[in-house]
């Protein structure tokens, strides 16, 4: 099922795992925030925790900011949902800076909570560092619970975990 969701000059884009814009996104993310956190756990225990195994991807979507008449669309924002047991975690939530405060995280929620309810889970977890103030703020916002450390993230304990809890239909 496509994940599409549009506003006035944003739109959201399920695209593969290795989608070049993906990619570009992903690598963008990992030059800003890897060196924030290098000091306190090994680059082996870091990259081992955040590994995503594109076998476990569920969802992967690429925000986009419309260009001019003669422009593409820039991708401007990235978010994936794996499997992490029965539950799915958000992963690699990205903007860039420049699109940043303009709506584009809350279209890439919207579109991994609509996407993690469609596929009938109860909850959609996620990790972030605590050098990462502006994403704690955003998923606080946004609904999200903390939540005691989940796996793989035992080897950074400085580690915010969060939930959201879907609100269920009565029967």
């Amino acid at each position: 099922m496509a994940h599409d969701i549009k506003t006035s000059s944003l739109h959201v884009r399920e695209v593969s795992w290795s989608h070049p814009d993906a990619e570009a996104l992903r690598g963008e993310m990992a030059a800003e925030v890897g060196p924030r956190y290098s000091d306190r756990v090994s680059t082996t225990d870091r990259a081992a925790a955040n590994s995503v195994d594109p076998q476990s991807v569920h969802l992967t979507v690429v925000a986009y900011a419309d260009g001019s008449e003669a422009e593409e669309p820039q991708a401007v924002g990235h978010a994936t949902l794996r499997w992490n047991g029965a539950d799915l975690e958000l992963k690699r939530m990205y903007v860039r800076p420049s699109h940043r405060g303009s709506g584009v995280s809350t279209l890439l929620l919207d579109a991994v909570e609509d996407a993690a309810k469609q596929a009938g889970r109860p909850r959609l977890i996620l990790q972030t560092g605590d050098r990462q103030p502006d994403a704690v703020r955003l998923y606080e916002k946004s609904g999200y619970s903390r939540i005691p450390i989940f796996s793989p993230y035992e080897v950074m304990p400085f580690s915010n975990c969060f939930e959201k809890v879907f609100v269920q239909p009565r029967d």
